[in-house]
């Protein structure tokens, strides 16, 4: 089969890791001929090219800036990109009959690309459902459900809707999401609705002792704490203002100490906080390479996940599948409308607390710091196997082509 995949992502080969790679190196694996538009901003002064491997045809599209850029700008390049992937699929793939496009969100506006390549070659569509777009921007006050900015709302559930009709199956991170999509659009077809979670490939990034000594020395990191980890964006749908509250509420707990790996429009928060603080036991450091950052995770003993309290949208950050290649347990303190929680707590790999309450924090580091963290990494480990391999999320997609 010819398998078409549309994202923003911007990548060079399916070889690296990532849950998209992954999923589409596995689609190739299996005999697929695999296809994907991943575009490069303009800021970055490339022209549009076709990049050819044995496992992959990738066209880098040029488009507009949609990152690191004023909100103008990004809405401008935003809309522009429909037209650009249609000329584009003319073009470059006008020889390629597609039997099924995958695409996922964000964003929303591939719409009439997905429904352009549908209608002429009668392709199968699947959208792997990441982000719950315009509701999670209103639920963090950058959209309003009225006055001016219900305007631009209703524009964008407009184009949700469409983008969800012209999808053959929808693709959920889990069975909240699930839930909320079908409450929240009556008019799906319940059938069409399943969980294809957040996948990779499974690799053990665990370390030994040793190795673990080494990598804290390499980082500053205390060898006699037990290290609690964040890694991944820093902005609004992190909550950093309660994170914040959380590391200061730590800040004579001597047993554990806090690393935060990441960069986002919120880092400046926390990296005044730690300027005029100066705590002992929270170190802040900017963004690494995928390789890097995989190590370090693997030499800390909790991965943390941080959710703002106002979403009323389950988000299932795949920051998760991290932590648990690393065999590390989780700690989530999240909204109570996610269920990332439950999963931890339920299959015995982690905890959760609600976003809003400093306390109920406290008492969950203390619980994790006196718990068996291999054997809780261990089953975490044992569960991505079983539920979250990019192997399984194939299997889900392939059942409706076969």
């Amino acid at each position: 089969m010819n398998i078409l995949f549309l994202t923003l992502i911007d990548f060079n080969t399916i070889d690296e890791p990532g849950i998209y790679q992954d999923l589409l190196r596995e689609f190739a694996n299996h005999g697929h001929k695999v296809f994907a538009i991943s575009p490069v901003e303009r800021r970055k002064n490339q022209e549009t090219k076709l990049l050819e491997t044995d496992k992959a045809t990738i066209l880098k599209l040029k488009i507009g800036n949609t990152q690191k850029t004023n909100i103008i700008e990004k809405g401008i390049s935003t809309i522009s990109i429909e037209p650009l992937l249609i000329a584009a699929i003319k073009k470059y793939f006008s020889d390629v009959k597609f039997d099924l496009v995958i695409y996922s969100t964000p964003p929303i506006t591939f719409c009439n690309a997905i429904e352009f390549v549908k209608k002429r070659d009668g392709a199968k569509t699947y959208l792997l459902l990441k982000d719950i777009f315009p509701q999670n921007a209103v639920d963090l006050g950058m959209m309003s459900k009225s006055g001016i900015k219900g305007l631009i709302y209703r524009v964008f559930r407009k184009k949700e809707k469409k983008l969800y009709r012209i999808s053959d199956y929808i693709g959920c991170m889990s069975q909240a999401n699930v839930d909320y999509v079908l409450k929240h659009n009556p008019d799906i077809n319940p059938e069409k609705v399943e969980i294809c979670s957040n996948s990779v490939e499974v690799v053990d990034m665990s370390v030994d002792e040793k190795t673990r000594d080494e990598i804290r020395r390499k980082y500053d990191i205390p060898l006699d704490k037990k290290i609690f980890v964040y890694g991944g964006n820093l902005g609004k749908p992190q909550g950093i203002d309660f994170m914040i509250e959380c590391l200061k509420s730590q800040e004579k707990n001597d047993a554990v100490f806090f690393l935060i790996v990441g960069d986002g429009t919120e880092y400046g928060k926390i990296e005044t906080y730690v300027q005029r603080n100066k705590p002992t036991n929270v170190k802040l450091m900017k963004r690494l390479s995928k390789e890097d950052y995989d190590k370090l995770v693997g030499a800390c003993d909790i991965g943390m996940i941080f959710l703002d309290y106002r979403f009323t949208i389950p988000n299932f950050p795949s920051r998760l599948l991290s932590y648990m290649q690393a065999k590390i347990p989780v700690l989530a303190v999240t909204d109570p409308n996610t269920d990332i929680g439950n999963v931890c707590v339920d299959n015995g790999f982690g905890w959760w607390c609600e976003s809003n309450q400093v306390k109920a924090f406290h008492k969950v580091v203390e619980e994790a710091v006196q718990s068996d963290l291999r054997a809780m990494g261990e089953t975490g480990f044992k569960y991505l196997e079983d539920n979250y391999s990019s192997e399984t999320a194939y299997q889900i997609i392939m059942r409706h082509l076969k």
